[in-house]
């Protein structure tokens, strides 16, 4: 939420149907409950009906892994919200290997349909109305470890490439018909797939203590929080000649990017 001089609470999302995918818990959940301070209806998702939802936020379960799934999420978005105003792909993860060779094929393809082809199935089945509307706002949620090409994690990360390269190609084509595609990655971020993530590298790679990594420059790991908002910067009209572009949030973890 934003202030007037006054102190009244202004609304800036106030009539906008905003729908967030993996938004049970972590970035996906505080992604939520932002656009919800701020006035949006939102629908979100998770894979289990057992998932926890950001209060006021309505639920489908559905795997986004699969063309089945994506198409479950947007036939619940007609139906709950009569479509989507905003949109925000947050779901997705991987974890580590010992080598990028050993990655199993299983596990790369998991890693695009989940990193990747879960944002470009849904966009396919929900842009095309914004585009029609002629107006819409959609955020990928990348990763700002993305330049880094660690081996471990090398399934995950060249899908994120990936995901980036074709947001920036999205927001090309439809710039002209008012709606605007970007993408937030963000880096080290306390949530609990970050943690089990960071955990199970650690116990692999034989470090004795996963949580003495030091701090990004800022001095602290980020919060869901922190990436909320700067999706909520992006979908609103703050934002409004912002297409094409990547907002990184990682305290300075990676000043190369």
């Amino acid at each position: 939420m934003a202030t007037h001089e006054n102190g009244s609470i202004v609304h800036e999302l106030a009539g906008k149907r905003a729908l967030v995918t993996g938004g049970s818990r972590g970035i996906g959940a505080a992604v939520a409950r932002r656009l919800l301070a701020a006035g949006a209806e939102v629908l979100t998702t998770a894979r289990s009906d057992a998932s926890p939802v950001p209060e006021g936020a309505a639920f489908v379960a559905a795997d986004l892994r699969t063309r089945e799934g994506a198409e479950a999420v947007a036939a619940a978005a007609e139906e709950r919200l009569g479509g989507v105003d905003i949109l925000v792909h947050n779901v997705g993860g991987a974890g580590p290997h010992p080598s990028a060779l050993a990655i199993p094929d299983e596990e790369w393809q998991e890693a695009l349909n989940l990193n990747l082809l879960s944002a470009v199935r849904l966009d396919a089945l929900l842009a095309p109305a914004m585009r029609d509307r002629g107006s819409g706002a959609i955020v990928h949620i990348s990763s700002a470890a993305t330049p880094t090409y660690a081996p471990p994690f090398l399934h995950y990360t060249a899908a994120k490439a990936a995901l980036e390269n074709y947001s920036r190609g999205l927001a090309l084509e439809l710039a002209g018909f008012g709606v605007r595609v970007n993408s937030v990655s963000p880096g080290r971020t306390a949530t609990p797939g970050g943690e089990a993530t960071r955990e199970q590298w650690a116990r692999m790679s034989g470090a004795k203590d996963w949580d003495t990594a030091a701090p990004p420059p800022l001095g602290r790991d980020g919060r869901p929080e922190d990436i909320a908002e700067a999706v909520l910067f992006l979908v609103s009209e703050r934002a409004s000649w912002v297409t094409g572009s990547g907002l990184v949030v990682d305290g300075g973890e990676f000043p190369k990017y």
